[in-house]
């Protein structure tokens, strides 16, 4: 069986050939491609890998050398601006085409809908060659968006928004447009992936005669090692692992910050990124967002400055670290499918609080796993006036009843690690996995 996959990402075994710095996004794809790699004369099956890059290199098609007991891996370059996945590049066909011709795949697997190397695998693949896996979802996150901001901070335009045409507004615009191409790539797909209610929902309502394989994610090989102690955390610190955009959430998170710190003054927030509030240099005040902006408004009105920590890019044991060393990891997000941080907060044992929104429910079990709020767009805030402050009311509470009972958190700790074992068994998600490729592959001949 040969198998051609089409990532987001250079793979950092292909980054290391090629003397290139590896991507730190979707480190599960290292441990998936290394295990079919290590028994493709058990699996029968012969894997290439293609991936984007922003500019061409040398060679468009590049043979990785096998390591011990591995496989050798062929890889294919193709030309597209990941940066700006709203745009669809003229020539990005024709790129596809040649590796298909070259590799003559029994079946393409592109992970996610994210970018236009989706559509354009569709619009040149067969549909029964073709296996899209469900990563996030454009078009509903595109329905989200704006997140309850107040409407000065969604038409505030800063000179970095003026000149990067990045301003909340046409942030909106692109999810749209990404969300159009989502549509018609699911729409010309044979197969799908996905593991929750709202990806099956979403994708079967799309397009009725497509075949919905329903199969789990395995996560990064470092978070199925390790368990949270509440010995060994910083009790009343909060773990957020993103900001950086409106749709997770932080700003709801700031405004709940104060009835959090009417009972726990030493209270928390660590957030994972670049950090969006930095108003220092000349440089700082020409760069930031009119979201990077609200948020600083909000943590100078609550008095939060030395409440809130922005912690950089990290690696995934970096991460690790912080998951473990926090009190408590909160996913505020407005609309997700399966969140993968949530996934390895629940492998470590980090006690949880989620915004009940997207898939989480597929995943994470409220009053067992840990607590899940209503969110975004739930019946509770329709006759609020404000609703962001009133979310954020209901999301202290929860973090607040979190922490009343120690003995609780325990249990949640102990029952989400065993849940999210189960769903993200490695060896059973690869199992399901050559089924799929096996499924499609027959079929095909």
């Amino acid at each position: 069986m040969r198998i051609l996959w089409i990532c987001n990402i250079m793979l950092p075994r292909v980054a290391e050939h090629l003397g290139l710095t590896a991507s730190n996004k979707e480190g599960w794809l290292t441990g998936l491609s290394d295990t079919i790699l290590k028994e493709q004369k058990e699996n029968h099956i012969e894997l290439a890998v293609a991936f984007p890059i922003g500019s061409a290199l040398a060679e468009r098609k590049i043979t990785v050398p096998a390591k011990a007991e591995e496989g050798a891996l062929t890889c294919y370059a193709f030309v597209e601006d990941t940066n700006h996945p709203e745009n669809y590049p003229a020539d990005l066909e024709g790129q596809i085409k040649e590796v298909v011709e070259d590799w003559k795949p029994d079946v393409v697997h592109c992970f996610g809908t994210e970018f236009p190397h989706t559509l354009a695998v569709t619009r040149v693949c067969p549909p029964d060659k073709v296996l899209i896996g469900i990563q996030g979802l454009c078009k509903i996150y595109a329905e989200s968006y704006l997140a309850n901001l107040p409407k000065r901070v969604i038409d505030r335009v800063t000179f970095r928004d003026f000149l990067k045409k990045d301003s909340i507004h046409r942030q909106h615009i692109k999810f749209i447009r990404r969300g159009e191409h989502e549509i018609e790539a699911v729409c010309n797909a044979g197969h799908v992936t996905g593991r929750t209610w709202i990806d099956k929902k979403f994708t079967m309502e799309t397009n009725d005669k497509l075949q919905y394989h329903f199969m789990n994610e395995t996560l990064r090989s470092n978070f199925y090692e390790g368990k949270w102690n509440p010995d060994n955390c910083e009790k009343h610190s909060i773990f957020l692992s993103q900001g950086d955009y409106p749709i997770k959430g932080l700003h709801y998170m700031l405004k709940a910050m104060p009835k959090i710190l009417e009972s726990y003054p030493d209270a928390k927030v660590y957030v994972a990124g670049n950090s969006i509030v930095n108003y220092t240099t000349l440089k700082d005040k020409i760069k930031i967002s009119s979201y990077g902006k609200y948020i600083r408004e909000l943590m100078k009105k609550n008095q939060l400055e030395d409440k809130v920590v922005f912690l950089g890019k990290m690696n995934a044991d970096e991460m690790k670290e912080q998951y473990l060393r926090c009190g408590t990891f909160v996913c505020p997000s407005v609309i997700e499918n399966s969140p993968n941080s949530l996934g390895e907060a629940m492998l470590l044992g980090v006690p949880c609080v989620t915004a009940e929104v997207g898939g989480i429910t597929s995943i994470f079990y409220n009053g067992q796993d840990g607590i899940a709020y209503p969110g975004y767009g739930s019946p509770e805030y329709a006759e609020a006036e404000d609703k962001e402050s009133a979310q954020a009311r209901v999301l202290a509470h929860a973090v607040l009843r979190m922490w009343s009972d120690e003995e609780k958190m325990k249990e949640y700790s102990a029952n989400a690690s065993a849940h999210a074992a189960r769903t993200h068994d490695g060896q059973a998600n690869y199992k399901r996995l050559l089924e799929i490729y096996g499924e499609i592959a027959k079929k095909e001949s």
